[in-house]
């Protein structure tokens, strides 16, 4: 693997990354109603670092397989999509408070997760597999979504109009 490739792709996550301070969840989120099953605050930053690394690990690996193919010109594309997804989400839910919104980012979100996880794995059964948790969290995550949405019917979204 190409540390300097790992590097682009880190880069690429971490402007997605950033968009978490940008729009932090603050009062707004707090004070709507979660599932009891709500992952604690800490566990966020922890869980996307973590996934950061992993994605962009992948990417690295398939870029740099000699024999990917068409496969990995795919997977490369979806994993693309899936950060610039990844992206979105947070101004959305977090910045315009629009929980519909979110599971509008993250159907398609988890689709190209899904994408990236089966083109990657026909590249590299590694890349492929580094991209399980991710999918495993993105699925998480439209659960939480939808449910804080299901909890919370009148939830006024940002009013873009003052």
């Amino acid at each position: 693997m190409d540390i300097l490739v790992f590097a682009i792709y880190f880069a690429a996550c971490f402007g997605a990354g950033v968009t978490g301070a940008i729009f932090p969840p603050g009062e707004w989120y707090q004070s709507l109603k979660k599932p009891h099953w709500t992952p604690p605050n800490w566990v966020f930053p922890t869980v996307w670092t973590t996934l950061y690394i992993l994605m962009s690990w992948s990417a690295a690996r398939v870029s740099g397989a000699s024999d990917g193919g068409q496969a990995a010109s795919i997977g490369l594309a979806l994993w693309a999509l899936q950060v610039a997804l990844n992206a979105l989400w947070t101004p959305v839910f977090f910045g315009l408070r629009r929980l519909r919104g979110g599971m509008m980012v993250l159907v398609p979100l988890w689709l190209s997760v899904a994408g990236t996880l089966v083109a990657f794995w026909t590249v590299d059964w590694i890349s492929g597999l580094m991209f399980v948790p991710y999918l495993i969290w993105v699925t998480v995550a439209g659960a939480l979504n939808f449910s804080v949405w299901r909890l919370n019917p009148d939830a006024a979204p940002l009013d873009l109009s003052r």
